[in-house]
């Protein structure tokens, strides 16, 4: 089991962290996401780590945000 920190940035409210979080956990082997619009911090458990740019394809389809890890 993996837990990573992340930081997204360009939310704006809850619309934007329903749209991420709903991205993320669609990806395989994400077992739980927990997004923040206070903060902009993104919490990702899965089986293993995933890919930095697999996180970042994810947020991507979710809107115009960015994101890093933390």
């Amino acid at each position: 089991m993996a837990t990573t920190n992340y930081t997204v940035t360009g939310m704006t409210c809850g619309h934007c962290v329903n749209a991420v979080a709903e991205e993320v956990s669609a990806l395989e082997g994400v077992t739980d996401v927990n997004v923040q619009l206070e903060g902009g911090t993104m919490v990702v458990e899965s089986a293993e780590r995933l890919p930095l740019a697999t996180i970042t394809e994810a947020v991507s389809e979710a809107g115009d945000y960015t994101v890093a890890e933390a």
